[in-house]
């Protein structure tokens, strides 16, 4: 039997070409993601199940792990939003909305996924943060402090879970998605002007990197967050 890999954010632009790239290297997947994603026409093509998930919480974040039998070797969470703060705290709401969309959202699922690890061998756990947490969104103030409290517990978790799984990070730039467009559409010169390899990346940039975060070669890594940003941010 192949090992499982359950995807959330799995409809979304990252979502769907790492969910391809995973496929075609021999995994089975779970599918997560809102109702109305578009969720349902990847199950055929991939013969994965979905969840369409629609409710938040730590109990359907087990309920949506639980659509499937016996362990779950990895989690790959991509779930997430983006939207601007430019009037921080005068914007109604958009503090609450965003850390429960990129950051409780993981840390639920990382609860319900402890308990789903393979015994006896190390599972793995990747969860996508952000260049803007190590340099700041100007206009995205809480989604950068989101992306920063997903790299801490990134952290946490590799020495919580230490030998039943690997927990690492990805940190992408601007990845031509369609969350991207309007970003890209209001600053692209700016933006590009910050990269030194002067162009967008693209998913298909993005997934193989999960892929290797996944596999065994990747078994002395943890802890730790991979820039995939085309130079925007150097360690």
């Amino acid at each position: 039997m192949a090992d499982r890999i359950a995807i959330t954010g799995a409809a979304g632009g990252i979502g769907r070409v790492t969910a391809k790239t995973l496929r075609s290297a021999g995994y089975d997947l779970l599918l997560i993601d809102r109702p109305g994603s578009a969720l349902e026409d990847m199950a055929t093509p991939l013969e994965s199940p979905i969840f369409p998930l629609e409710a938040d919480g730590v109990e359907a974040a087990r309920a949506a792990l639980a659509s499937v039998e016996g362990p779950i070797y990895g989690l790959v969470h991509l779930a997430g939003t983006f939207t601007p703060d430019r009037e921080l705290a005068d914007t109604p709401g958009v503090w609450e909305r965003t850390m429960a969309d990129n950051l409780a959202n993981a840390y639920d699922f990382a609860t319900a996924m402890e308990d789903r690890l393979p015994p006896g061998r190390m599972g793995r756990m990747v969860f996508a943060s952000s260049v803007a947490y190590r340099r700041g969104a100007r206009d995205y103030v809480a989604y950068s402090a989101a992306k920063a409290g997903l790299v801490g517990m990134t952290r946490a978790l590799a020495r919580r879970l230490r030998r039943r799984a690997t927990v690492n990070a990805i940190a992408p730039g601007v990845i031509m998605t369609d969350m991207s467009v309007p970003l890209v559409t209001e600053s692209k010169d700016r933006l590009l002007a910050d990269i030194p390899l002067g162009r967008f990346g693209a998913p298909e940039e993005v997934a193989p990197a999960i892929r290797f975060l996944l596999g065994w070669e990747a078994g002395y890594i943890t802890g730790q967050t991979l820039n995939i940003d085309g130079g925007m941010a150097m360690n």
